[in-house]
């Protein structure tokens, strides 16, 4: 297995289960949910802290187990994934990671698109939606930043056989009957938190007014670089009449 698959697994032995981590997909509150699972913790996944989640050493990556136990693993235990559109995918990853003060996105990926596409990192102005695909495009894809990295890549379906394919359009129903399948706790569900609570959550409209901005050249590259997650996953190239009908 690729070491870089077996980082975006993360194991769950209590409930003998390992979820595949897809950014961009609910990943937050899916890594709540499982810190609550591994601690045995009778709480609601909305009390643990988004920094929590993402710093704490008490969730464990299939990439720690050596490699014959890695194998046994993925063999026995349940395993899930979760995707998403991915033209919606990456709207929601620019909203994000662009339009927010994280260092590293708004500090050190910022400069690196103004320097590209302005001639000068250090303006002030926020990246626009349409230099933010270009540097995506133009980036070569093994130095793909994981937030808007094929989805495929990132868990290897055509590898991995997946028990539960959910998806984050029916997030609610999927996590639900997921966890009920897992024999998790009665009382425990999916949380309905976003990390920037004011903000309203990138859904098919806001990601069709930001695709409406790139050119036809720019829609085709995008529909071709995404073009293996379209089909495995069942998603609809032609954005603008799922958006429509």
């Amino acid at each position: 297995m690729k070491g870089e698959v077996a980082r975006q697994l993360f194991v769950e032995e209590n409930h003998q289960l390992i979820y595949c981590e897809v950014p961009k997909v609910g990943c937050s509150n899916w890594k709540r949910i499982l810190l609550l699972l591994t601690l045995n913790l009778s709480r609601e996944a909305l009390e643990v802290k988004h920094n929590t989640v993402h710093r704490t050493r008490l969730l464990k990556k299939l990439s720690s187990y050596p490699s014959e136990q890695q194998v046994e693993l993925l063999n026995n235990y349940t395993k899930v994934m979760f995707t998403r559109h991915p033209l919606e995918r990456l709207v929601s990853a620019y909203r994000d990671k662009l339009l927010h003060s994280e260092p590293y996105y708004s500090g050190v990926v910022a400069g690196k698109i103004k320097s590209l596409f302005r001639g000068n990192k250090t303006s002030t102005e926020k990246v626009t939606f349409q230099e933010f695909v270009n540097f995506v495009l133009t980036c070569k894809h093994e130095y793909l930043d994981i937030h808007w990295k094929p989805e495929f890549e990132l868990c290897d379906p055509c590898n991995i056989r997946y028990d539960i394919l959910g998806k984050y359009e029916t997030l609610e129903q999927d996590a639900e009957q997921f966890l009920r399948w897992i024999g998790a706790p009665r009382d425990l569900h999916y949380p309905s938190i976003k990390e920037h609570g004011s903000e309203k959550r990138t859904n098919s409209n806001i990601t069709w007014t930001h695709l409406r901005e790139l050119s036809q050249d720019q829609l085709q590259k995008l529909k071709e670089m995404y073009q293996i997650d379209f089909a495995l996953f069942n998603y609809s190239v032609d954005f603008e009449n799922e958006v429509l009908s």
